[in-house]
């Protein structure tokens, strides 16, 4: 509980003082994912089920596990160690914050905290997002 504790106080100072991180994924990075450090009311939120991007059952979801961007063996997947094409993490003026992936040796790896949980947590964030997010933010 402690450690819960720590995290969202962590993550909401975080979220308060970042910029808006957007994911795009795809082979060129012209698709939009959504965005990563949004809460859950957005509709562009990761963290929001009902939206695109937070549901797990969307085509442009990260969470759909039998989707393109979702899928462990996906090359277009941050869940997919091996990804030769994960999504990109840049903020609304382009400035780049990383791939998302899973891939702990890929040189230009996004290691920001959020990131770090998503990776760690993304199996139980997947069935659980809502009540991730309502820890996160």
């Amino acid at each position: 509980m402690k450690l819960v504790f720590l995290i969202t106080f962590w993550l909401t100072s975080l979220v308060a003082s970042a910029q808006t991180l957007l994911l795009f994924g795809g082979k060129d990075h012209d698709e939009f994912l959504g965005c990563i450090n949004c809460n859950g009311y957005s509709s562009n939120s990761v963290w929001n089920e009902y939206s695109n991007y937070g549901n797990s059952y969307n085509s442009k979801s990260i969470w759909n596990e039998y989707g393109t961007y979702g899928n462990e063996y996906s090359d277009y997947s941050p869940w997919n160690p091996y990804a030769t094409h994960p999504p990109v993490v840049v903020d609304r003026d382009g400035n780049f914050y990383g791939y998302l992936t899973t891939n702990k040796y890929h040189p230009k790896r996004a290691t920001f905290k959020l990131a770090l949980i998503m990776y760690k947590y993304y199996e139980d964030i997947r069935d659980n997002v809502s009540e991730w997010e309502e820890e996160l933010f």
